[in-house]
């Protein structure tokens, strides 16, 4: 009975299961994040390797951070960006001493729990002080013809500190494109922080149609730091526009809508718009412009747009793919309901319909309207009464027409997220069914999200097809290099490819996407910066573990040797 009762309470505490806690020193196997971002490389990089090296030859375990955490080696840091929390809170569930070695320009420093960062010890290998100009950004238009004249909003400035020989502030920035140099513009150099100045091309000068990188140089300084004195832009030169927009009056939503046109279609736009009755004018300088050449640009152009009073521009209208948009309606909130079926009805699934801003206006159609027009959107006055009529497309003498007859859909793009997704949505699928087999640029199945990016941060492309997103093979060319690789994309729709510095034409495989990335010199990590993060002892803390009896071999060993036996004497006893 007694080893019966033995056997009997050791099970039931197995069932049970209570837990003890134990104390585990923390010096059990450190672990070492080792910064691996670009502003390491040189002196303290080596020192920092050094470091790691040490601690490994005392059973550390040592993981890089930089962009992301990846497993020690001792290439040189090529990381973009020094984001230390996701290494801490991976370190965080471990036992042991957390040791960072950094040189202290750590990006998310802000966004560390301060009890994280309490407890590793930090060694930092300072960079040394020294003085850097940098071009910071350049902005422009992205599609452009050939009569256009190119506009770069280029941001330039200095950091560090300067030495007794480099006090000059008299600079110069040079665009080029290949071998040949476009333009050169002579600047001043800030005495501190960017400022910015716009450079202006003629387009005639760029060589060649179709997608061109210019490099955008700071030249005529001496600094420690060359790596980041340029930045690439690319753009997408055409013969002539393949859209042209009439607004009369010009309002926010041609403004919005050419935004978003050359955006999501990728098509080079050129606005006109008539500030007095009979006078045209270039939308962006605002110089007059004649009939001819409205004429000539309407007839070249693969789609027309006329905005405000479409009647103002009935004679550009005549010839090509029309979209007409007349914005003086009735007043009042038009609530945009879901699209019935139509030709939008698979590229507009998934909209929020009923989280976008209303619609200011909405014109009555005329009684003579063509009954035959199919209806892709309607929307209805306070979401009470008849619904009417907003987007509708119809063939007329042999091409496509599509109206939009709401005011006020530019407020969609304006608040940006769900909306301005909602709004590119119904500006594609305006796009791809008038220019049919034309509209290559929006029915691509994905696209990169930014032309260039930095050095060591990934090209990021997004899914933008209605199908299920797929991998996609890719075939790169920099120079005489041929590359292949496969984009994989993750449950939000978006893959990313990390490429060395150099300039990229890509061809996807199984459709007819192609175009150009760049990946720069340039990097944020270049700049000289006051370091976010000192160094400190850290805090000897000692873990506690949590040991269940379940995790105690001997308790097994108890039951199994009472049951057993237990059930040896019964034998011999000949008891059953």
């Amino acid at each position: 009975m007694i080893l019966r009762g033995v056997a009997v309470l050791a099970l039931i505490l197995l069932l049970w299961n209570p837990s003890s806690a134990r104390l585990l020193p923390a010096g059990d196997q450190p672990i070492v994040l080792l910064d691996a971002s670009l502003s390491m490389t040189g002196a303290p990089w080596r020192a920092a390797l050094d470091s790691a090296r040490s601690f490994a030859r005392r059973r550390a375990v040592v993981w890089r951070f930089g962009t992301g955490v990846a497993a020690f080696d001792t290439t040189p840091p090529a990381a973009g960006a020094s984001h230390l929390g996701p290494a801490l809170e991976a370190a965080a569930g471990r036992a042991g001493e957390v040791v960072i070695l950094t040189d202290g320009n750590v990006d998310d420093v802000a966004g560390i729990p301060p009890d994280l960062l309490r407890r590793p010890r930090i060694v930092v290998q300072t960079r040394p002080a020294f003085f850097d100009a940098y071009v910071a950004s350049v902005e422009g238009v992205r599609h452009v013809t050939r009569t256009d004249t190119i506009r770069l909003r280029v941001s330039y400035g200095v950091a560090g500190t300067r030495d007794s020989g480099l006090g000059a502030r008299n600079a110069s920035i040079t665009v080029s494109v290949g071998e040949r140099r476009l333009t050169s513009q002579r600047v001043t150099l800030p005495d501190s922080g960017t400022i910015s100045t716009e450079v202006t091309i003629p387009d005639s000068r760029i060589p060649n149609p179709g997608w061109q990188v210019l490099e955008v140089r700071l030249d005529g300084i001496s600094d420690a730091e060359p790596r980041d004195d340029s930045r690439l832009f690319a753009v997408d030169v055409s013969l002539e526009p393949a859209a042209v927009i009439f607004a009369s009056p010009p309002d926010w939503e041609a403004r919005f809508l050419a935004r978003t046109l050359s955006d999501v279609a990728r098509l080079p736009v050129r606005v006109f718009v008539e500030t007095e009755a009979g006078r045209w004018r270039d939308g962006a300088t605002l110089a007059p412009v004649a009939a001819a050449e409205l004429t000539r640009a309407a007839s070249a152009a693969r789609l027309v747009i006329a905005t405000g009073d479409p009647g103002r521009a009935r004679e550009f209208t005549a010839r090509s793919a029309v979209l007409l948009w007349p914005t003086n309606g009735q007043a009042g909130d038009w609530y945009v309901e879901r699209p019935p079926s139509s030709p939008f009805t698979a590229a507009l699934a998934g909209v929020p319909w009923d989280s976008l801003p209303p619609a200011t206006a909405v014109t009555m159609p005329a009684r003579d309207s063509n009954r035959t027009a199919t209806v892709a959107l309607a929307a209805r006055l306070a979401r009470r009464g008849q619904a009417r009529p907003i987007v509708t497309l119809e063939q007329r003498d042999g091409r496509r027409v599509a109206s939009v007859t709401a005011a006020g859909l530019w407020r969609w793009a304006f608040r940006g997220g769900a909306a301005e997704q909602a709004y590119r949505s119904v500006i594609a699928a305006l796009v791809d069914w008038l220019l049919g087999e034309q509209a290559a640029g929006s029915r691509e199945r994905t696209i990169p999200e930014s032309f260039e990016v930095a050095n060591g941060l990934p090209i990021v492309w997004r899914w933008t097809s209605s199908d299920t997103a797929r991998p996609v093979g890719i075939t790169l060319r920099s120079g005489a290099t041929t590359g292949t690789d496969t984009l994989r994309f993750d449950a939000g729709g978006r893959a990313r490819l990390l490429l060395p510095p150099g300039i990229y034409r890509y061809t996807l495989s199984g459709g007819p996407e192609q175009g150009v990335v760049a990946v720069e010199t340039y990097s944020d990590e270049w700049l000289p910066r006051a370091p976010a993060l000192s160094a400190q002892p850290g805090e000897a803390i000692a873990r506690v573990a949590s040991v269940g009896l379940r995790d105690r071999w001997w308790l097994f060993v108890i039951a199994i040797l009472a049951l057993a036996t237990e059930w040896a004497l019964r034998r011999r006893q000949g008891l059953p």
